[in-house]
């Protein structure tokens, strides 16, 4: 058995620490440090960590956690007064993503300076460039807004109810056009399962609070149990909403957490988040964002690739906050508010990747635009929550925010 994972574990969570204090000394959250660490492990730069099947596995279930925790530490009634607000918000920063990376494909994705090596149309092909470009990743946001104590409140329910609604989006986009690519694909079959997803949801979740409810009560003296089954709903409603409804895991993630949180007290909620939060940074965090860095490879590259990694990432980052910020504008956020929101969309992180994948293997996307894609996700990851403190400046942190802390 080779024990290799155990010192790049070693390495990973030394360097994301020191790091992340190191950035917190510019005033910049943790979490830029340790995407920094990762970048400087990989094989972009040093080289002395490679991504294995054990660190991918540990950071997805990293970023569950992560969304679990945050469903939980998430205002339920803030979020139901937000819904509109964030359908609107995650609408609009779906179609101009869509729009901005159709454009910047139909400019730059030409199989005679590239390579044929996608089999799909050229329009199809383009249009998925703009499907990539859709994807939300909100695990950095929460992170950070969390950080500074901005995680609860208007914008920051804003900011997940919309990434909620955007995964949706997401999901029903890329069917509908991996369906013209892949016959085995039904976009009416998968449209009702994410209907039936949400159906379930409201179901399990109500059987759930039940039963939770009544068991805690029983069990009070021993709440290290609390602990075990809440995970145990977390990993299993993850599972269900992957395997069987073909919805991210992390939304599962997501809508465990606030279920759950809406089942017991607000002292007993806030003793859970507690100790998922001690082992998300303990350990399953680092790992995550450090991920992201790892998976990062400079190639040789042509000026034409490299002058479109950088009109692509200039898209990513322009459609998400134009977007998001416009919707939470027509929602009548003020302008600070509009812009917070948009810089909360903004990273793609690993959301973007298996989305580029999934094009990969249905001929969707030519190889040699990998690399701009990876560019996309690590320069929208480390800049959004730079992006995000500077949004925030001159704001303490909000009192719900104080509260739960207290």
């Amino acid at each position: 058995m080779a024990y290799q994972y155990l010192l790049d574990l070693a390495l990973i969570l030394l360097c994301t620490k020191v790091l992340g204090l190191f950035s917190q000394k510019f005033r910049m959250p943790q979490v830029v440090g340790a995407l920094v660490a990762g970048l400087l492990l990989g094989p972009a730069v040093l080289g002395v960590i490679q991504e294995t099947e054990f660190l991918k596995t540990t950071a997805s279930l990293g970023v569950i956690v992560l969304m679990f925790t945050s469903g939980m530490e998430t205002d339920i009634n803030e979020l139901k007064h937000s819904g509109k607000a964030s359908f609107i918000i995650a609408l609009l920063g779906v179609l101009l993503p869509l729009a901005g990376g159709y454009v910047a494909g139909v400019f730059f994705n030409d199989p005679a300076v590239l390579g044929s090596t996608a089999s799909g149309s050229l329009t199809l092909q383009n249009i998925f460039l703009g499907i990539i470009l859709t994807a939300t990743s909100v695990s950095i946001t929460v992170e950070t807004l969390r950080e500074m104590g901005k995680l609860r409140g208007s914008v920051g329910s804003a900011i997940l109810g919309a990434a909620i609604i955007d995964d949706v989006l997401g999901i029903i986009a890329l069917t509908i056009v991996t369906s013209f690519a892949d016959s085995s694909v039904n976009v009416t079959v998968v449209l009702l399962k994410i209907v039936l997803f949400f159906v379930f949801a409201i179901i399990a979740g109500v059987i759930f609070i039940r039963f939770y409810a009544w068991w805690t009560s029983k069990t009070e003296e021993n709440r290290t149990q609390h602990v075990i089954v809440a995970f145990v709903f977390c990993l299993a409603f993850s599972y269900i909403a992957e395997e069987f409804f073909g919805v991210t895991d992390i939304t599962g993630a997501f809508l465990a957490g606030l279920l759950l949180s809406n089942c017991t007290t607000e002292k007993r909620t806030a003793y859970l988040a507690s100790n998922f939060e001690s082992i998300s940074f303990l350990y399953l965090s680092p790992v995550f964002f450090a991920s992201i860095g790892l998976q990062v490879e400079i190639e040789s590259m042509s000026a034409h690739i490299l002058i479109f990694a950088v009109v692509l990432t200039i898209v990513a980052v322009l459609s998400k906050l134009v977007g998001c910020g416009l919707g939470a504008k027509l929602c009548k956020f003020n302008m600070k508010e509009s812009v917070q929101i948009g810089v909360g969309m903004i990273s793609r992180g690993e959301v973007a990747l298996i989305v580029a994948s999934k094009g990969a293997d249905l001929g969707l996307i030519n190889t040699e635009l990998f690399g701009p894609v990876v560019v996309v996700v690590v320069v929208t990851t480390i800049i959004t929550p730079i992006l995000l403190k500077l949004a925030f400046r001159d704001q303490g942190p909000s009192i719900s925010a104080e509260a739960s802390e207290s």
